[in-house]
């Protein structure tokens, strides 16, 4: 059982990187059932289609998909709820004011766990990126890993 659970789990949302410009990056904690955490620490989460939005003053994530905890019982978690996310009432007014902006959101870019063993989500306030953004990206890429393979 022990060498299932890792003991620094990082999760990054690599396509996040590339569909969005991001402006701003957060820390926020996230409120998790018994089983979830127990998921998050066997690395069992998938945050391709997931974004935040406000309900009320609070934040939430949607369609982070954590999978079932294979061990759970009758008391085991729904993959793709929506988790409420902790952040300041200071940053939480910070990102109202900003996503009022056109074309803005709130992407998950990482999730993980803290030194202290709790489960946190790094996101970020994004703009979308055009296809011109796009292949600008794909280009800056393939000329990194160029020089990187010359030295």
């Amino acid at each position: 059982m022990a060498d299932k659970i890792a003991k620094n789990i990082s999760i990054q949302n690599k396509k996040a990187q590339f569909e969005y410009a991001f402006l701003e990056k957060y820390t926020a904690g996230v409120v998790l059932m018994g089983t979830e955490i127990k998921s998050i620490r066997q690395g069992k989460v998938s945050m391709a289609d997931a974004y935040c939005f406000f309900n009320g003053t609070e934040l939430f994530i949607k369609n982070l998909n954590i999978s079932k905890y294979d061990n759970g019982t009758h008391y085991n978690h729904e993959p793709l709820r929506d988790r409420k996310l902790l952040l300041t009432r200071k940053e939480l007014k910070k990102l109202v004011n900003k996503l009022t902006d056109k074309g803005l959101t709130i992407i998950p870019t990482r999730v993980y766990i803290s030194e202290q063993g709790l489960a946190k989500i790094d996101i970020g306030l994004a703009k979308g990126k055009k296809l011109y953004d796009k292949r600008e990206s794909i280009k800056e890429r393939d000329v990194s890993r160029d020089q990187m393979r010359e030295h």
